[in-house]
């Protein structure tokens, strides 16, 4: 069964043999993953997102922890035996980052920073900025290059962002690089209100052109040719434009390019480089070999440097200064002069066996095979077509000029459509891939003028955007029809064939429609696919509360009972308490699973809430009118960025020993706080998404949507019909596309996950009718009381927790499978959430209270 795959591999091996692989390295590219990343197989990862940060071998780890242990490494600016050393080996780290671009030692200094971030920084901060300067940039940049154009406007120098075409030629010919770029350039940038702080210089002006090596957004990769152009003739390409005087000197922003493409400096003279080894977290920028992290360089060009002007200094920048008057000595060294305070010489250190991984492949190599996997994967990805012949996927950064742009880099960026052509949401994708274990990136990439540039964004659409609520990070991934982001994947020197195949396989069996055969037809709205007739009854079906869950503390375990008192709030004392960390976190089983090991009941007669947990001996008891820590009480205001709902709550706190018991329950140090009352929530507008809605009406306690959560059995086994038929119903998905080893491979076969409703952690558990019948209440009678409908429950990976034996397993069940039926509109819907209508109560009795065995009686209109 595996002969499909390697039929598939076989076929991509015919066309990218000679460059897949490494074929004459000491080890190929199988070896490598084997020895080097095992940690990859044994999680079952599949990890692309090489663009933000590649990953480090077994090999170099094990050569810097022996490093570390058998030598002594003392601060540089020390002069002892063991400082000594430590300096040389910086110089020696220096000149291989040198080397890496191949850069004089006599032309350029390597100036180390805390990442690609901190060289951009002291480039804007150092340069010799004036009222006459420009700083001009591409749109393809990252914001870290942006933030350059503050420097530049705050001294009141012009800013302003180009697109860079080639120009038409009427005549014959070769064309040169020179003559063949033609400027677009977009508005121009001053602050007319900066106040000049020196007098203006008495020769040009210096001007400043930032461009990246690749871009991080599309993969594009400039030609290098940009560096001499515009150094050389600026006034050819700038022709017309005021800005073409002064001497212009030029960025490259290599922090994605040299991952597998570094800047030949002895052929393209940049003036500055900015290159990052790993990322600092405000920047998204590739590193080169995974470790060490926060750190970077700047290399410069030994002419550019002197030009430099820095107003602080420190430790190890000065040669001699004077405490209590104005003196201060420089070092004239241009690396001492610009690396404030001792630089991070154990992260230097590490660098040699990076770069002796990166040397025993050749940098050359790893570009080939990187752009292998890459073309192999934009082929496939920009034939797929729905059912109806339409396009699957739109593909971003293809440019058909070869002057002004080099061959693509292993960085594929695109977006999914429907066969409406409507799009998928960038973080739908994202959610469904980390449910089958692929690892990628979504959203602009901090490089907003690329995005907007490839997504045909205009800046009232940008602007509207924020508008609507939508920042970076956030959820908001389609605003008024159009996608406000992307998805990117990018491979590394350690992907494989499989990485990519699997990559195909999951866009193909999640996003791709496929006609299939009519007894089975399998439609996006459907709420179910058609299962052969079962002899269901057509009459009228009947429907009964077969359990009632009470969750006193959100996120940890519940008590099921046969009856229970309602409240304005919905289940008395449900989700009325909650943890919270002592930085103000909220803890919830998404980032402490272990809470769904803390079980919990109430005994409304003692008037006790009863906690336990296998980590702790001593079975907690909290009164429900007492034990708090003050008489007064506190505010918490809750806010989620993603869904952009607030709540402020009034919370009471309990004493250091009930702290102290939840802290070692959970692991780390938290408190516990009970909700006397909200006074006020809300939700931005609804719109046409059909699903959850946060509940505004009425009073809450700590629930993530409404007051009670409402699960089928009919859903629930006909899920669990699903996850038996999962792997048939794959099939017939990826129609031609799919191998049955694939379908091994992607984890299909074996025994099925089966669940039971409390997986979904619901209030109420009812029975009776067809399978989702509930989708299409709009209000219910249970006994004597009634609900309010509030559309379906977005559900989350915490349905994969499952907790068993004293430990929580997690796995990708069973959102995966219900994401392949019950996804709508970037949502996964299962379950209906309620909210209680006690407008014709009034007080609390007998009569409201829900009794197991209650008939429920629904309404559709």
């Amino acid at each position: 069964m595996t002969s499909n795959m390697d039929s598939d591999k076989e076929e991509f091996l015919r066309e990218f043999g000679d460059d897949y692989g490494y074929p004459n390295a000491p080890k190929n590219i199988d070896e490598i993953r084997a020895t080097e990343f095992k940690r990859l197989d044994h999680d079952g990862l599949v990890y692309l997102d090489h663009a933000g940060t590649t990953l480090y071998s077994e090999t170099q780890m094990e050569a810097i922890f022996k490093g570390l242990t058998t030598s002594v490494f003392g601060n540089p600016h020390s002069q002892s035996d063991s400082s000594l050393a430590t300096a040389e080996i910086i110089r020696e780290a220096r000149q291989q980052v040198l080397d890496f671009c191949n850069a004089s030692a006599r032309d350029y200094k390597c100036i180390f920073t805390s990442g690609a971030t901190g060289a951009l920084k002291l480039v804007g901060e150092a340069f010799p900025w004036s009222s006459q300067s420009t700083f001009m940039y591409t749109m393809e940049n990252h914001n870290s290059v942006l933030g350059i154009r503050e420097y530049a406007l705050s001294k009141g120098a012009t800013s302003f962002a180009i697109d860079i075409e080639e120009a038409a030629h009427d005549g014959g010919g070769c064309k040169s690089p020179v003559s063949s770029i033609k400027v677009l350039q977009r508005p121009t940038l001053r602050r007319n209100e900066a106040t000049l702080l020196e007098e203006e210089p008495s020769g040009d002006a210096y001007n400043l052109f930032a461009f990246p090596s690749e871009c991080n957004f599309s993969g594009s990769r400039f030609s290098l040719h940009l560096v001499n152009t515009v150094k050389d003739d600026t006034a050819r390409v700038l022709e017309g434009s005021p800005y073409c005087k002064g001497r212009w000197m030029v960025l490259i922003d290599a922090a994605k390019g040299c991952a597998t493409k570094p800047p030949d400096l002895s052929k393209y003279q940049a003036d500055f480089v900015i290159i990052s080894f790993y990322k600092v977290p405000v920047y998204d920028s590739a590193v080169i070999f995974g470790y060490p992290t926060g750190l970077g360089a700047l290399i410069v060009r030994t002419e550019a440097a002197k030009l430099l002007k820095k107003s602080y200094f420190s430790g190890g920048t000065v040669a001699a200064s004077i405490a209590d008057i104005d003196f201060v000595k420089r070092r004239e060294g241009i690396e001492e002069f610009f690396e404030d305070g001792t630089i991070s010489f154990l992260s230097i250190a590490s660098l040699h066996h990076g770069f002796k991984i990166l040397n025993t492949l050749s940098m050359s190599a790893i570009s080939r095979h990187t752009a292998s996997l890459a073309t192999y994967t934009r082929k496939i990805l920009s034939t797929l077509r729905h059912g109806n012949g339409d396009h699957v996927c739109t593909l971003y950064g293809r440019h058909e000029s070869e002057v002004l742009y080099d061959e693509l880099g292993p960085i594929i960026s695109f977006n999914l459509k429907r066969p409406d052509g409507s799009w998928f949401g960038y973080r739908e994708v994202e959610k469904l891939a980390s449910l089958s274990g692929i690892q990628l990136r979504t959203g602009c990439f901090c490089n907003p003028g690329a995005c907007a540039k490839y997504l045909g964004l205009s800046h009232l659409d940008l602007l509207s955007n924020i508008k609507a609520g939508h920042v970076c990070w956030d959820d908001h991934d389609i605003v008024n029809g159009k996608p406000t982001g992307a998805v990117r994947v990018s491979f590394g020197y350690m992907s494989t064939f499989e990485d990519a195949k699997k990559l195909v396989n999951f866009i193909v069996s999640s996003f791709a429609s496929w006609p299939t055969q009519a007894e089975c037809v399998y439609l996006s709205r459907a709420r179910s696919i058609c299962f052969p007739d079962e002899g269901l009854k057509r009459s009228t079906p009947k429907y009964f509360l077969r359990a009632v869950t009470v969750y006193p503390i959100k996120s940890c375990a519940g008590f099921r009972v046969d009856s229970w008192p309602l409240s304005s709030t919905g289940l008395l004392h449900d989700r009325e308490w909650l943890l919270k960390s002592l930085s103000g976190e909220i803890l919830t089983q998404k980032k402490v699973p272990e809470m769904c090991l803390i079980s919990t009941f109430i005994d409304l007669n003692l008037g006790i809430l009863f906690v336990e947990s296998p980590r702790c001996k001593v079975k907690l008891q909290i009164r429900l009118r007492t034990d708090f820590s003050t008489a007064g009480g506190d505010e918490l205001d809750l806010y989620s960025q993603r869904s952009a709902l607030k709540s402020l709550y009034e919370v009471r706190g309990y004493d250091n020993e009930v702290s102290i018991w939840f802290s070692n329950a959970v692991g780390r140090p938290c408190t516990l706080l009970r909700c006397s009352g909200s006074k006020n929530s809300f939700c931005p507008e609804r719109g046409k998404t059909k699903g959850m809605c946060r509940d505004v009406e009425t009073k809450l306690n700590f629930v993530n949507g409404a007051q009670l959560l409402l699960i089928s059995e009919e859903s629930v086994s006909d899920l669990n019909k699903r996850l038996r038929l999962i792997q048939h119903f794959k099939q017939i998905q990826v129609n031609n596309f799919m191998s049955v080893a694939d379908v091994q491979e992607e984890g299909l076969e074996g025994p099925p996950i089966q669940v039971n409703p409390m997986r979904f952690r619901p209030n109420l558990v009812i029975s009776g009718g067809a399978p989702y019948a509930e989708d299409e209440w709009r209000s219910l009678k249970i006994g004597n009381q009634n609900f309010v409908s509030l559309g379906g429950c977005n559900r989350c990976q915490m349905i994969n927790l499952n907790p068993q034996e004293g430990e929580v397993r997690r796995s990708r069940e069973p959102l995966a499978t219900l994401a392949s039926y019950r996804r709508e509109k970037g949502t996964i819907l299962f379950g209906i959430l309620l909210r209680y209508d006690n407008s014709d109560e009034v007080g609390q009795d007998m009569d409201s209270w829900l009794q197991v065995g209650q008939e429920v009686h629904p309404k559709t209109d």
